[in-house]
């Protein structure tokens, strides 16, 4: 059976999505898993949502930005500048896309793999590279062997002294490791997984945000991201 792409974190970069799907694909991948966060934060947000909708055999869930988009209540009162993306997003975006990416579900289980966007217990609470005190709660009631999540924007994979796997593939549209390039994984039938990472036009994604949302805080602040991976 073909590997299975994991996809997450996409933010809006469909220079980055156009170059990890032609990679997947010379890699053999028919099947993506699409892990939230397609279209904040990023130049080209309904470009976006256009492209991952045109995937053959994809499957959806839903990040922390999709469910603010959809919901601006959830939002920080005091966060001005997400506001402004979160805004942003929404006037680029169709006012049933938007719905639509709100009501993905958070998580799911395939073929014995859970996958959900932060962790099994939140889409904002997650896992880092290094063992946690909070490992066991963001864990409470998973009976899998393995988790895939994404979030953070780091590009990780750990297995737990109770044999639990824990792998981040990294993000698609804004990778915050210190490589520049677009981050992604794939899940071969028997189970091994290949960390996968691809150039891309960067210049062409920063030159579209810069044109599309000027010198706003969170363009400006996403432009930087993109040129360090950094956070």
């Amino acid at each position: 059976m073909p590997p299975l792409a994991l996809l997450y974190d996409v933010h809006a970069n469909v220079c980055a999505l156009e170059a990890v799907l032609e990679d997947a694909r010379s890699a053999g991948a028919d099947r993506f898993l699409l892990g939230g966060d397609y279209a904040l934060f990023g130049p080209l947000p309904a470009e976006t949502v256009a492209a991952l909708r045109a995937i053959p055999n994809a499957t959806w869930i839903r990040g922390n930005v999709d469910r603010w988009c959809a919901d601006p209540e959830d939002l920080p009162a005091d966060d001005e500048v997400l506001r402004r993306a979160v805004a942003d997003c929404r006037e680029a975006l169709d006012a049933a896309t938007v719905e639509e990416l709100g009501a993905l579900p958070e998580q799911l289980v395939l073929d014995g793999t859970r996958y959900c966007h932060a962790s099994p217990v939140s889409d904002m609470r997650s896992f880092m590279p290094t063992p946690s005190s909070e490992d066991d709660e963001l864990l409470d009631g998973v009976s899998e062997r393995l988790v895939v999540f994404g979030h953070t924007h780091l590009a990780f994979r750990r297995t737990r002294p109770d044999g639990v796997e824990l792998l981040n593939p990294g993000s698609v549209g804004m990778p915050l490791d210190g490589d520049k390039r677009a981050s992604y994984a794939l899940l071969h039938e028997d189970g091994s997984i290949e960390p996968r990472r691809v150039a891309y036009d960067l210049e062409s994604a920063v030159r579209a945000l810069t044109e599309r949302f000027g010198d706003t805080a969170w363009a400006q602040r996403s432009a930087k991201r993109l040129q360090t991976a950094q956070a």
